[in-house]
C-alpha cells in the first residue's frame, strides 16, 4: 500500500494527464502504479533477497502501442535510493526520464517518482531494469512490448500468442556482496546459473496449441554473458530486433548478447509432446545451461531426450549469424514509410568517433575505461546540472573522439555533439572477450563488423543498403564494429558497456547532444515533478 501523500500525488498527475488527453485528443495514456520492495526469491533453489515490483520477480510487463503515453508511478520502498531505466525506449527529446544517474536524481527511500514516457514512433521488444548500486543483480527488471498501431501493417500474420522471455546469467550471492567485491577492486566470480523469466532449470513453461504460430520476445537481461537460445525440434523465424522488422531468416539457434532483444516466430508443427527450451552461455568454460518447457496443450508425453546442444564453433559462427541480420526494407515500421525521405547509406558522415575499451588497475583497484577515461559519477546528475547551468559538475570534451594511448584515469567523461549531426562510431575491441555496447536515446545502423583493427579501408565492406537498426551491438574479440547514427535526439545520453560490472567500474560516458535553440520542438523542459539532488537542491522547476 502506498503512503497517502504519494497516492494523492499520483492521482493528481493521472487526472491532469487524463484531462489533457481528452481536451487535446492526444495519443492514449496508460497508467502504472508500482511499489518496489525487497523480498525472498528462490531462482536457483536457495533463498535470496530479490527486488520485487508489486511483489513480482521479474517485474510486470509493460504493454503498449506506438505513440502511447505511459505514466509510471514508482514508489521506492527499499532502504536505499533507486532508479529504473528503459533499455531501448528512446525518450524522444526527454533525457530527464532516462532513469540513469547522469540524467535523473534517484528516488529516495520512502518516496515516489512518476515517469512520463512516450513510445514515440516506436515498435518492438525492449526491457526495463534498475540502474543504480548494482541492483540489476537482484532483479527489478521486466519486459516492454510496443505493438504497431492497427492501421500500420505488420509483415507477418498475427500470432496466436505473444510471450516475453527474459534470459540472463545469475548469482546466488546477494547483490550487496557482489557490489562489495567490486568496491574492493576485485572482479566478479563466474555466475552460478542461467534464468529464464526468473526461474532456474525446468522452472517455467510456455503452452502452445498444435499447428499455431507464436511470437517469442527474448531479451538478455543478464550481467555479463552472451547466451545461445534454441528450442528442441523447432526452427525460429527472426522477425524483429529492438524495434526494427528484419528480413525473415530462419535459425536453429540464436546468439543473444547482453542487453539485446529479439523477436522470433515459432510454429507448433511437431508431434504433440513437450520440448526443451534451452539457454546456455557462449564463449565460456565451463558452459552453463538451463531449460524451460515448450508445452503442447495436447501433449502426449513429457519432455524427453537430450537437451539440444548449442553451436560447436565459436566466433566465426556467431559473427556470420550477426551479419545475416538485416532490415526488412519492404516492411512498415511505426510509420507507413520507415525509410523516410532519406536513406542512411546516402548521408555524408559529419564526424567519425572511435571508442576503445580497456581494463586496468587504478589506485590498486580494478577499473574499466573508454578511450582511457574511467567514468566516475558527479555529485549532481549531469543533465540536471546542465539545465541549471551549475559549474564544476562536468566538462564537455573530457573524453576524446579517439583513443589517446594515455594511462587510464578517472573523470566524469562527457563528449559533446551537435544536434542533427550524422556520425560514424567505431567500437574497437583489443580484448579476448565479446563486448556489448548500448546507447540510450537512440537506434543506430550496424554497418559493419570484422576481426582485426579498423582502418578507413574497412568502410569498403560496410552494408549501406539494409543494415539492421538497433540500440545494442556486440563487438567480437580482437575485432571492431561500426555504426552510423543520426543525432536527432537532443539530451544527455548514456553510452555504456552492457557488462554491468564494467559499467559500474567506469566503462561508460555521456553524449551531450546539444542545440543552441531552446525550443520545445527540439527538447522538452525539465519535468515539473523532477527530483532535485546534489547541487540542484532548492532550485525551481517550471510551474504547472
Amino acid at each position: 500500500m502506498l503512503p497517502k501523500q504519494a497516492g494523492l500525488f499520483a492521482l493528481r498527475l493521472c487526472a491532469i494527464f487524463l484531462a489533457l488527453s481528452i481536451v487535446t485528443a492526444e495519443d492514449p495514456y496508460r497508467f502504472f502504479n508500482w511499489n518496489v520492495t525487497y523480498g525472498d526469491i528462490y531462482p536457483l533453489g536457495v533463498r535470496q533477497q530479490g527486488i520485487l515490483i508489486n511483489g513480482q520477480f521479474p517485474g510486470p510487463e509493460i504493454y503498449s502501442v506506438t505513440n502511447d503515453n505511459l505514466i509510471i508511478n514508482v514508489h521506492n520502498s527499499l532502504p536505499e535510493p533507486f532508479l529504473l531505466s528503459w533499455n531501448g525506449v528512446q525518450q524522444r527529446k526527454n533525457s530527464y526520464q532516462d532513469g540513469v544517474y547522469g540524467t535523473t536524481c534517484p528516488i529516495p527511500p520512502g518516496k515516489n517518482f512518476t515517469y512520463t514516457l512516450q513510445m514515440k514512433d516506436q515498435i518492438g521488444s525492449f526491457f526495463y531494469f534498475p540502474s543504480l548500486a548494482f541492483h540489476k543483480a537482484a532483479g527489478g527488471f521486466g519486459p516492454i512490448k510496443v505493438l504497431s498501431r492497427p492501421r500500420i501493417p505488420v509483415p507477418f500474420p498475427e500470432p496466436a500468442g505473444d510471450y516475453s522471455l527474459l534470459i540472463g546469467d545469475w548469482y546466488k550471492t546477494n547483490h550487496t556482496k557482489l557490489k562489495a567485491i567490486l568496491d574492493r577492486g576485485h572482479r566478479l566470480p563466474f555466475p552460478d546459473g542461467i534464468l529464464i523469466n526468473g526461474q532456474g532449470p525446468n522452472g517455467t513453461s510456455f503452452t502452445v496449441e498444435q499447428g499455431k504460430t507464436y511470437r517469442l520476445r527474448i531479451s538478455n537481461v543478464g550481467l555479463q554473458h552472451s547466451l545461445n537460445f534454441r528450442i528442441q525440434g523447432h526452427k525460429m523465424k527472426l522477425v524483429e530486433v529492438e524495434g526494427t522488422h528484419t528480413v525473415q531468416t530462419t535459425y536453429s539457434e540464436l546468439d543473444i548478447h547482453v542487453g539485446q532483444s529479439y523477436s522470433v516466430l515459432i510454429t507448433a508443427d511437431q508431434p504433440a509432446q513437450d520440448y526443451f527450451v534451452a539457454v546456455s552461455t557462449r564463449f565460456t568454460k565451463p558452459v552453463l545451461t538451463t531449460t524451460a518447457t515448450l508445452h503442447y496443450s495436447n501433449s502426449k508425453r513429457p519432455v524427453s531426450g537430450l537437451i539440444p546442444g548449442g553451436p560447436t564453433s565459436e566466433i566465426d559462427w556467431s559473427l556470420n549469424q550477426a551479419r545475416s541480420i538485416r532490415t526488412n526494407l519492404t516492411a512498415s515500421g511505426p510509420r507507413p514509410n520507415p525509410q523516410g525521405s532519406y536513406h542512411y547509406g546516402l548521408i555524408n558522415i559529419t564526424r567519425s568517433i572511435k571508442l576503445e575499451s580497456s581494463a586496468a588497475q587504478v589506485d590498486k583497484k580494478q577499473r574499466y575505461a573508454v578511450n582511457s577515461v574511467s567514468f566516475v559519477p558527479a555529485d549532481t546528475p549531469l543533465k540536471i546540472a546542465d539545465y541549471f547551468d551549475i559549474d564544476g559538475v562536468f566538462r564537455v570534451g573530457s573524453i576524446s573522439d579517439n583513443p589517446t594511448g594515455k594511462k587510464m584515469y578517472l573523470d566524469t567523461s562527457v563528449m559533446g555533439a551537435d544536434f542533427r549531426a550524422f556520425v560514424e562510431i567505431v567500437f574497437q575491441n583489443h580484448e579476448d572477450i565479446v563486448q556489448s555496447w548500448h546507447i540510450d536515446g537512440y537506434s543506430f545502423w550496424v554497418v559493419g563488423m570484422d576481426g582485426g583493427v579498423w582502418t578507413p579501408a574497412s568502410r569498403n565492406q560496410y552494408n549501406l543498403r539494409d543494415a539492421v537498426s538497433r540500440c545494442t551491438t556486440q563487438v567480437y574479440p580482437k575485432s571492431w564494429t561500426a555504426i552510423y547514427m543520426a543525432l536527432d535526439n537532443v539530451g544527455m545520453w548514456n553510452v555504456r558497456t552492457e557488462f554491468w560490472a564494467r559499467q559500474y567500474l567506469g566503462q561508460q560516458f555521456y553524449l551531450r547532444v546539444y542545440s543552441p535553440v531552446k525550443s520545445l520542438r527540439d527538447e522538452y523542459p525539465i519535468p515539473v515533478n523532477a527530483l532535485l539532488c546534489g547541487r540542484a537542491v532548492g532550485r525551481q522547476t517550471r510551474p504547472l
